[in-house]
């Protein structure tokens, strides 16, 4: 092994710009690695958009509340930082679609509003006759004919089961996940499953119900398991124990990366405190327009033009239980499209994560915001509770105001998996390989924006730079 010590620059303290720092340490420490490195964040704190709010005995996030137990990468990462102990699984319920004013149950065995049972889905409500008949068709169709060529989710799923279905029940299920237009986002980049499922058994409904696992019957008093995860005291917790096991002379917050240029020796970071820092490699884990600015001294970085952003704002509401003059059965509702709604979706967080809640208490968090429909966000407080306020009491009929309200902006920040986005993403990382050998890209607007996904993109990253400094033995191990 080489004896030289090499510098690795992580740009960005979210969730990935962590992971990235936790693993590379614990590679350095535990094979005597002759690497140090840095972790550069422009804000005050670590966590990205993590970020938990502790107000009156609530546990409010603010940006994402939770992540699919089925990727196990972030449970990994919890028990490696001790909290395996705090993780704690939401409480399952009924959850509703809101189309004309009115609350409809997402349909039992619709999975990803694709459905694998024949009574729900009959019997529903939410589609008509004709649609219902419509989406039939999807026993009797061929596959698809574009192979594996990219195509948007709508396309793809109003071939298969018909606009009704995907319209009041795919749509607002799949499109909330990235606050995007169904009929611009990718399918290989969102949802390869399907694609997956039609090739192999050329019905969505019969090829998910066969890949399916069979759930056992609940009984009275066993619910359905949980798909979602977090932590007693909410997820920030999960980002204070990795920055706890950090060293925290590698860590540098307050410290923009302005711009990085390639030297003979590596790369030269032009830092916000006027200073400079050299570096052997470099992992980007910062939003698609701050990388963009920091190496727009190379015209290939502009692919990330071609990747575009929309905002969101997550508005928590907190009132006593008394103020909800009707209260519903279940965890929250999503909000078609089609719907004249300020709103996306809402949760009852009370129900949904009961720890957060005092006794006596009621937490409904909502969100405003999507692709092509953002202006909301960026209106003053009290027109965006007014607004929120005004679509609620169409459901629940609320009598009061709320105890107290946080609204986060997050604004041109989540990511937008358009049709061609693998493309894009294999000729960037090319030209980066190409052009700028040793700077990596990972992160949510990359390949993936859940936690899991930036975590799993996050160590990832670890072993390219290792890779790239040419320790294959610390790869192997």
């Amino acid at each position: 092994m080489s004896t030289q010590a090499f510098t690795v620059a992580i740009v960005g303290g979210g969730i990935t710009g962590l992971t990235t720092a936790y693993y590379l340490q614990k590679a350095i420490q535990e094979q005597k690695l002759p690497i140090r490195y840095v972790l550069l964040e422009s804000s005050e704190r670590l966590g990205g958009q993590i970020q938990t709010d502790y107000t009156n005995g609530f546990v409010i996030e603010r940006g994402p509340d939770s992540f699919l137990a089925r990727k196990t990468s972030a449970a990994r990462l919890a028990k490696e930082v001790g909290l395996e102990n705090d993780l704690v699984r939401n409480q399952t319920g009924q959850a509703y679609i809101l189309n004309n004013d009115q609350l409809y149950p997402i349909p039992g065995g619709a999975i990803m509003g694709i459905p694998t049972k024949l009574a729900p889905f009959v019997t529903t409500s939410l589609f008509s006759p004709a649609g219902k008949l419509r989406a039939a068709l999807d026993l009797v169709l061929p596959r698809g004919e574009q192979g594996e060529g990219d195509r948007s989710l709508g396309e793809f799923f109003r071939h298969r089961l018909g606009n009704e279905v995907v319209e009041n029940l795919i749509e607002p299920l799949l499109s909330g996940v990235y606050a995007g237009n169904i009929d611009d986002l990718s399918l290989m980049s969102t949802f390869p499953q399907f694609y997956h499922v039609e090739r192999k058994y050329r019905s969505l409904i019969l090829g998910m119900r066969s890949t399916t696992p069979k759930q056992p019957k609940a009984s009275a008093d066993k619910k359905t398991p949980s798909a979602f995860l977090t932590f007693k005291r909410g997820l920030q917790s999960l980002v204070e124990a990795i920055e706890q096991r950090l060293d925290p002379v590698c860590i540098r917050k307050d410290t923009a990366v302005e711009k990085i240029c390639k030297t003979d020796e590596g790369y030269e970071l032009q830092l916000s405190n006027g200073t400079v820092m050299a570096a052997d490699s470099v992992v980007m884990t910062t939003p698609a327009k701050t990388t963009r600015d920091t190496l727009s001294a190379y015209p290939f970085i502009n692919l990330l033009k071609e990747m575009p952003t929309t905002s969101v704002a997550t508005v928590a509401l907190a009132f006593p239980e008394t103020a909800i003059k009707q209260d519903i059965n279940g965890t929250g509702f999503i909000v078609s499209r089609n719907a004249n709604y300020h709103i996306t979706a809402c949760t009852w967080v009370h129900k949904k994560w009961p720890q957060t809640t005092p006794k006596g208490k009621v937490l409904l968090r909502c969100f405003v915001g999507r692709a092509d429909e953002d202006a909301i966000v960026y209106q003053p407080d009290e027109e965006i509770i007014k607004a929120v306020l005004t679509d609620l009491n169409k459901i629940m009929k609320i009598e009061q105001q709320p105890e107290f309200y946080h609204i986060t902006r997050w604004k041109q920040v989540r990511p937008q998996y358009v049709v061609g986005h693998q493309q894009r993403m294999a000729k960037l990382e090319a030209e980066l390989h190409a052009q700028l050998p040793g700077i990596f890209l990972a992160g949510a607007p990359y390949h993936g924006a859940g936690l899991p996904d930036c975590i799993d993109q996050g160590e990832a990253s670890v072993h390219e730079v290792l890779k790239f400094l040419h320790m294959p033995e610390a790869i192997a191990q």
